[in-house]
């Protein structure tokens, strides 16, 4: 088995997938299409759902997005804590750090703090949040720190 990919539930797809693509280098795997019907309402299990949807990615890292027209969705709390039930957050393993931060709080991005180094230096990190408050970890882990995906 393996991971395959997160949906986030968006305001506006247009303004997310270009956060992603902007901040992370996400890229849409094919143009924004309709969602609608029978087989979603019966899988997302809500009537007479609609919207739009698009699938991004970079890497292994893919991000199913999804604008709900009907219904609406209620507005999540944007300064929800990641203690909160449910999926706090989810992480993206970069190759510069130090720049990936500045890049981002360069550009507005609400960032959680400072970079944080832990275990000793193996790993550094920041919690940031996307345009609709949803949470997403940037990370660096140091030479021989294991990351999913690895075979050892």
């Amino acid at each position: 088995m393996k991971f395959n990919h997160v949906g986030i539930s968006v305001t506006d797809l247009d303004r997310s997938i270009a956060f992603y693509r902007d901040m992370l280098g996400l890229e849409p795997l094919g143009e924004p299409f309709p969602f609608a019907g029978p087989q979603f309402s019966e899988i997302m299990d809500i009537a007479d759902v609609q919207g739009r949807m698009c699938m991004i990615a970079r890497g292994n890292l893919w991000l199913e997005l999804f604008e709900f027209a009907n219904p609406a969705g209620k507005a999540k709390d944007g300064n929800y804590p990641v203690s909160d039930r449910g999926y706090s957050h989810f992480g993206v393993t970069v190759d510069d750090i130090e720049a990936t931060y500045a890049k981002l709080q360069a550009a507005g991005v609400r960032l959680h703090g400072r970079l944080q180094t832990f275990n000793g230096g193996s790993m550094r990190a920041a919690y940031c949040r996307d345009p609709d408050g949803n949470v997403f970890e940037i990370m660096q882990p140091g030479s021989g720190t294991p990351t999913p995906g690895d075979d050892g």
